[in-house]
This record gives structure tokens, C-alpha cells and sequence, in this order.
């Protein structure tokens, strides 16, 4: 009998002991009716609806994408997929409202185009911006969705063709402070660690990582550990009973707002132990007497006042770490976008780098991504960052790049940091950034305090272009509007969390006149007559082959060396993690086995800074620490929260996601299955506030913060007491929307304009809000019951499960969302 991979996401067990291979199991989903027989070929890819880059294979059948299934000889997934995968990733890109053509805004309305016309007014607007104000008027925000070719020619447009500082992606919204932890810590970054690390480690911590739902396979390979000899002892950090702490020996349900001093508590705990790896510290690493000194107050009987959690279980997961042989540690948004974030996450390296346990087998750090792409944005230079993991504070390596790209060194922004897309929207606010283009993603209901997000990107005097799949809050704004061509139906390379590079091969044609990412960047590029120091063309790409070519060539030489892949290479097998070069010729699992770290002043993609502050290090006294290849041991005091409960505003707040949708369900809102098990907005609340509100199951709420409010249903569940969580994937679309109009349901109304002092990521994690009950519900809330979200009461609440698509047809009453308002054609 079939699994129903809505009601059991991890699906069927294959348990398997420490040092075992983890066994194949090829998941399968194909348009119902339709047997495998009769698809008419296969085509080569990797799902994009999470970070965890499964290798599939894409259906087709009469040109249409009917189904996927997961390739059983990847490295990644060994033939498994999860439930976005295998419902979203191919439905998800044919609803019937896909945009088909160009729209532009005409007295106040979008109607359709042409292409030409469409681009002519980008053009001519941005030529107008340059010759009268320069490239600080014009900005980019991208995406973690596009392919590693297009962020590079996004890469070269804005860096070498324009000139501007003014870029940077929603990669800066989910784990940027990723990145920021690596480079402080190893000098650049990369992933030290590998997801085979789950098969040798004796325990695993999950650090802010719900990883049961935001990456449902790499879970799946955790419990399949666990329901096998030898399994790891786990340790959960979260304020929410997650199935992950479900799974674990320790769960550390800390307030929001605490990591740091959870985490100077933990690394005291290594010292008064005994479990420093003495001879490696001192060979690898420096800054350990600093380290010693910032985490001697931190007591277990501090750590436990500050965060609300045990003193001996402090003591307890400390113990697990210091005595197991092999430990894995992976970290997401429950660190990365909270108070201290990159502090926090840089203790994590701190743990790993003090006991040796980094490069080896089984011990390894995973500071996770959230999306498919997110990776190439960084090693692109799409999100800002110099390609390559190069150092913008170094005249070598921008010079490097102007020798590649055939341009001047000064045409390359780096009199200063990078824009973080923070400071782009103040700057839009402010009225210096008067051209922003928006690709593959949505800052209406993903960005913080979204009222005032909506506000900007209405700001008059704008230029807003969006390219995107569908018309989304975001693109209901735009002046502009690009039809992209999405997953499937272009071909392009991308590389997940542990490097893994893979191909994504073309499947089926886009929708109507809508094209690839890369085709709109080369278009404009070439209508925009962007060209080299000797006159010849910036881009003179004619394809992804020929911009992945260009990229090997950046890459060469550096942490992320691509120059031993190839599109051949990539196709038929398992991807393969970078760097891949002459030294490595077949890829290279983890990272740092030698011990040796790219912190010379020469390699290092940063001089680091001053993780309270966000000051920058500067080249001088980063010379003067002599890191020479040694790891850096940060350091940083513990500071509260921006925003603590108050008698106004008495609970605290934080959004996450939902292992049914991704983002702002772009494609797994008009995902029939998916939408069917997580269909609208909710809030969740412990027993115990619950109960002194005066609130039930499915009762309809008002929260409140200083910024704004959400009425939705309340589902009282598992959160920490005082805390109340919200998703954020929800926003307006289905009803022709681009904000509340008096329906405010978005849990980003609530949130507030923070961010870390050195990764810039915005603090989604830590908000003071106050709920009032609004009126009696007349059903449970459309809460998932098989995660995070579960009910308190289960008997009193319809449990969450799947059906053939009729079925789910049936019980949504529509087979899709509804589609916008048809547009008229204008010239």
C-alpha cells in the first residue's frame, strides 16, 4: 500500500548503523492515472523547495512535467524526496495563473506587453538614472531560486556594468549569517561539514534547526540513524517542542533572544570539563585566552536564569558534546535570525574547533541554508559579496576580478561594504535608490514589518521591476512586470548546503513568451551595450554552458574551485561537492582536514569585525593576528534582546515556517496537496496562556505588537510558555491583494526593522506582542497536525493527511487559486 507523504513526511523507515552506507529508497509521485510506463522520458534535475538539494529526475509527458522522482545513486538523497518535492516542485509551476507575458503599468494598472516594450522602459529608465545620478541610484534585490549562471551575470551587470554597491538577495533574510559565522571563524565561506557526517557521528545538535521540517530528507537520514544500531544521541535547542526535540536525550527550550548565553554557558562547560582538544587549539587555532575569559561568567546557574531552562541539562549536553567521540552540529533561523546571531553561530564553530572535532568523519558542522540556490547567490556575488569568496577590503582581489571582467578596478564598488538589503529599502525609503529590480522573490510578506515594506515599494518616484513566476503581492506593485521561466524549464547548475553541485537539465518549455532569468539579464545587458575596456561585450555568454565556463574561470584558484566540473561531468551520476579541481578531482566531502584554514591575509574573505559592534577588523590589525591559516576563536558578551515583554506587550513572538509550504507558497500555495494540509494562516499558544486568555482551539485572535496586528485562529499547542509562533509563509495573494485591506493575516506585520550587527540579517525570532481573543472559532485552526504545530487536544482536531488528487480537489472545493483579473495588451 502507497505512503501517504502528507500524513507521514519522513516516510518509510530504512534504519542502518554508524559507519553503514545509508540505503536507497527512490520516492516517486506521478499525476494520478498516470503509470511510469507511459511518461515519455526522464529528465535530470534537483528539487529548489528547500536547501537540501535532493537529485531528481523531472516526468514529462506531451511536453507537460506529470512527476518526479528521486535519483538513487545521489550522494545527497539516496533516492528520496519530501513532500514539497514530490507535490510542489512540479505542480507548483502550473497553475493557471502563471505569467505568460510583460506587464506594464499604465494609469495605475498593469496590462500586458510586448517584450520589447517591456525593456525599452527598463533601459531607458536606467539610463536616464546613470547619466543624471549615477549607479547609487539604481539597486537589485534577488533570490535563493535562480540557477548559479544567472546570479553571476547578475553578478557582472551590477558589479562591473553599472557599478553599484546596491545588491543583495532574500539570502540575507534566512541565512546569511551563515556565511558571516564561516568567515569569522575558518576566514571564507563554505560548509566544513557533509551530510554523510549523519552515518559516523555518535551524537548530533541542532542548534535553531527544526530540521524535521525544513529539510524532511536530511531528518529522514537522522531517524534512519536512529532506528539503527549505534544510534547518535541528540540534542534539541528550541523553544517549541519540535519533533526534533521529540527525538532528543536534551532539549533546550531556551526564551527567544537567549542563544549566546546558552552558547558562553556550553563552551564554559567544554573548559571546567576537561574537553578542550589542548594540542589542537594551539596548533589551529588562536584567541583562545579571550574566548576563556568572555564565557567564565556564564555558570549552567546563569545560563539557566537567563533562558529559562535547566541548569543540569546545560551541564548534561555539555557532557554529550565534551565525551562523544564524533559530534555534528547544524544551525538554522532559530540562531540566525535572532539577538546575537552571528555571536551565537560563531560558538558553534567555537565548540567544534576547541575540541578538534572539524574535518573528520562524523564530526562536522552544517550552518545550513534555507533555500535550494542560496549558495551560488553568495559564491556569485549576487547578494553583494565579491564572486568567489573574494575579500572587497582587498586591492588583490578586486583587481583580480577587474582583470576578468576587462573592466577598470575602480568600476568595481568597494570604497565600502556591501548594501544589505536592509539599508537598500532605507535607501529607497529615503529617496537615493530610485531603480529597484526584484527577481524570484517576494519582500511584501517575506521582509519584517511589512506595512512599511508595502509602503516603499510604492514610494513615488520608484522604478520597481519584478520578474517572477506569478503575479505576487510584491509584482502587484511593480511598474514593471518580467515572466521568468522557473524549475524545469531551464537549464542551469545549482549547489546545495555541503557543496553539492548538480544540474538541472531543461524539461519542458516555459508558458508563453516567458523566459529564463539568464536570457532577460544577457538581453539587457545587451540593449544596455555593456561592454569591456577593449570594446568587446561584458557578457558575450550565449547560454548557461557558457556563463558556468565563465564562472570556472572565477572560481579557479579559490576555496569554491569549479574548474574540475563540467555540465558532462554533472550529468548521469550523483552531483558533486566543490572544490573540484586537479588537486580533488572527484570533489571533496568535508572541509579542513588538515586543520589548515583560509585566514591568511591573502586568502581570507574577510578581516572579520567586531561581533557586537559590527565594526570592521580592517587589513592592518587583522595582519596583526598573525592568523596564518589558523582558525579564529570569537568571542562576545551576551547583550538582551532589542525588544523584551512588557506590560503592553507581555508575550514574545517569533515566525518560522511549516514543512508544507516554502517561502511565501509562490509555488506550494497553488500545490493542491500542500495547500490542502497547511491552507491558511494561524498562531500558536501554550496550554498555559491559552488557558489565562481565555482562548480555545481554533478560537480567532488579535495579536498585537508595536508595529501592527494579525486576527487569525489560534492553534493551542507545544510552544514555550510566554511565546507565541507564528508561519510566515502567509500573505494576500488569493484574494487579488497586495496587503491586509483591513484583513491583516501576514506574520511579518508583527515583526520588527533589527538586524544582526554583522550579517545584517533581520531579526525575525525576538517580538513583544500582546493576544486578545476575538471571537468563538467555528473549527480547529488550519494547523498541520503532524509537526511542530500539533494540538494539545489531538482527539478534538482532524488529523492532517493526503488522498488522490480528486479527493483533495474535492475537499478545497477548487482545483486551483483563483486567477487574477485578466489583463488588456497596450503597445
Amino acid at each position: 500500500m502507497a505512503v501517504d507523504r502528507i500524513a507521514d513526511i519522513w516516510g518509510t523507515r530504512t534504519p542502518f548503523a554508524r559507519g553503514e552506507q545509508w540505503p536507497v529508497r527512490v520516492d516517486t509521485k506521478l499525476a494520478d492515472g498516470l503509470d511510469s510506463g507511459e511518461v515519455d522520458r526522464w529528465v535530470q534535475s534537483a528539487c529548489v523547495l528547500c536547501s537540501n538539494g535532493c537529485a531528481a529526475d523531472i516526468a514529462v509527458k506531451d511536453g507537460r512535467m506529470v512527476g518526479i522522482r528521486g535519483r538513487a545513486a545521489d550522494v545527497v538523497n539516496h533516492g528520496r524526496l519530501g513532500p514539497k518535492g514530490l507535490f510542489g516542485s512540479w505542480q507548483g509551476m502550473t497553475g493557471q495563473d502563471r505569467l505568460t507575458t510583460p506587464l506594464i503599468r499604465r494609469d495605475g494598472e498593469l496590462v500586458e506587453t510586448d517584450w520589447d516594450t517591456a525593456m525599452d522602459a527598463i533601459v531607458e529608465r536606467s539610463r536616464r538614472l546613470l547619466a543624471e545620478k549615477g549607479p547609487l541610484s539604481m539597486g537589485f534585490y534577488t533570490s535563493g531560486q535562480l540557477f548559479l549562471e544567472e546570479y553571476y551575470a547578475l553578478g557582472i551587470i551590477g558589479k562591473a556594468g553599472i557599478g553599484t554597491p546596491h545588491m543583495d538577495g532574500n539570502t540575507r533574510l534566512c541565512t546569511a549569517t551563515a556565511a558571516a559565522a564561516m568567515k569569522e571563524s575558518f576566514g571564507s565561506d563554505g560548509q566544513p561539514g557533509s551530510y554523510s557526517d549523519i552515518d559516523e557521528c555518535d551524537a548530533v545538535f541542532l542548534f535553531g534547526h527544526n530540521m524535521a521540517e525544513t529539510q524532511t530528507v536530511l531528518w529522514a537520514r537522522i531517524l534512519d540513524r536512529l532506528a539503527g544500531p549505534n544510534p547518535p544521541r541528540v540534542v534539541c535547542v528550541d523553544p517549541r517542542e519540535t519533533e526534533v526535540a521529540r527525538h532528543a536525550e536534551v532539549h533546550l527550550a531556551v526564551r527567544p533572544g537567549t542563544n549566546l548565553a546558552l552558547m558562553n554557558g556550553l563552551v564554559r562547560e567544554l573548559f571546567e570539563g576537561g574537553w578542550i582538544d589542548d594540542e589542537y587549539v594551539a596548533a589551529h587555532t588562536i584567541g583562545r585566552d579571550e574566548l576563556r575569559e568572555t564565557v567564565e561568567p556564564w555558570t549552567p546557574e546563569r545560563v539557566a536564569e537567563t533562558c529559562g531552562v535547566r541548569a543540569e541539562d546545560v551541564r548534561h549536553a555539555a557532557r554529550i558534546f565534551g565525551t562523544s567521540d564524533r559530534v555534528l552540529s547544524t544551525v538554522l533561523q532559530g540562531f540566525y535570525q535572532s539577538s546575537d546571531a552571528t555571536a551565537s553561530a560563531c560558538q558553534v564553530n567555537n565548540l567544534h574547533l576547541l575540541t578538534g572535532r572539524i574535518g573528520k568523519p562524523g564530526s562536522g558542522i552544517l550552518q545550513m541554508n534555507g533555500q535550494p540556490t542560496a549558495q551560488n547567490t553568495r559564491e556569485a556575488g549576487a547578494d553583494g559579496d565579491l564572486p568567489g569568496f573574494r575579500n572587497w577590503e582587498n586591492p588583490e582581489h578586486v583587481r583580480e576580478l577587474a582583470d576578468l571582467w576587462g573592466v577598470a578596478v575602480d568600476q568595481i564598488p568597494h570604497w565600502a561594504p556591501p548594501t544589505h538589503a536592509m539599508q537598500i529599502f532605507r535607501y529607497v525609503e529615503q529617496g537615493s535608490i530610485e531603480f529597484l529590480w526584484v527577481q524570484a522573490t517576494n519582500p511584501a510578506v517575506s521582509m519584517p514589518q511589512a506595512e512599511r515594506i508595502r509602503r516603499i515599494l510604492g514610494t513615488p518616484g520608484l522604478f520597481l521591476v519584478v520578474q517572477d513566476l506569478y503575479l505576487t503581492e510584491t509584482a502587484r506593485l511593480a511598474d514593471v512586470v518580467l515572466p521568468a521561466a522557473g524549475w524545469g524549464e531551464k537549464q542551469g547548475t545549482f549547489t546545495n548546503v555541503n557543496r553539492t553541485v548538480h544540474l538541472s537539465d531543461k524539461a519542458v518549455d516555459p508558458p508563453g513568451d516567458a523566459r529564463s532569468d539568464l536570457d532577460i539579464f544577457l538581453d539587457y545587458a545587451r540593449r544596455m551595450d555593456f561592454r569591456r575596456d577593449d570594446g568587446a561585450p561584458l557578457l558575450d555568454w550565449s547560454g548557461p554552458e557558457d556563463g558556468f565556463r565563465a564562472w570556472q574561470e572565477c572560481s579557479r584558484g579559490r576555496l569554491c574551485d569549479y574548474t574540475g566540473l563540467s555540465y558532462e561531468r554533472l550529468r548521469g551520476g550523483s552531483g558533486i561537492p566543490w572544490p573540484c579541481n586537479d588537486e580533488h578531482p572527484d570533489g571533496t566531502d568535508r572541509l579542513y582536514a588538515d586543520g589548515v584554514f583560509p585566514t591568511e591575509t591573502e586568502r581570507a574573505e574577510t578581516f572579520g569585525h567586531d561581533l557586537l559592534t559590527g565594526a570592521t577588523v580592517g587589513p592592518v590589525a587583522y595582519r596583526a593576528l598573525r592568523a596564518d591559516g589558523r582558525a579564529i576563536l570569537k568571542a562576545a558578551a551576551y547583550n538582551p534582546p532589542h525588544e523584551v515583554p512588557s506590560d503592553e506587550f507581555p508575550l514574545q513572538y517569533s515566525t518560522g515556517r511549516t514543512v508544507y509550504h516554502f517561502h511565501t507558497r509562490t509555488k506550494t500555495g497553488r500545490t493542491r496537496q500542500l495547500r490542502r494540509a497547511a491552507p491558511s494562516a494561524w498562531v500558536e499558544l501554550s496550554r498555559a496562556d491559552a488557558a489565562q486568555l481565555g482562548i480555545d482551539e481554533g478560537d480567532i485572535v488579535r495579536v498585537v505588537s508595536p508595529r501592527g496586528e494579525i486576527v487569525v485562529p489560534a492553534r493551542v499547542g507545544d510552544v514555550r510558555e510566554g511565546c507565541v509562533f507564528a508561519p510566515f509563509h502567509y500573505g494576500y495573494w488569493e484574494d487579488d491583494r497586495s496587503g491586509p485591506d483591513g484583513h491583516p493575516t501576514a506574520a511579518n506585520e508583527l515583526t520588527m526593522t533589527e538586524w544582526d550587527p554583522v550579517s545584517k540579517q533581520p531579526i525575525f525570532k525576538v517580538a513583544a506582542v500582546r493576544v486578545e481573543r476575538v471571537a468563538d472559532g467555528d473549527a480547529p485552526a488550519p494547523a498541520p497536525t503532524t509537526t511542530a504545530s500539533r494540538p494539545a487536544a489531538p482527539a478534538r482536531v482532524p488529523a492532517t493527511v493526503g488522498g488522490r488528487d480528486a479527493e483533495v480537489d474535492e475537499a478545497l472545493g477548487a482545483a486551483e487559486p483563483p486567477r487574477p483579473p485578466g489583463a488588456r495588451r497596450t503597445s
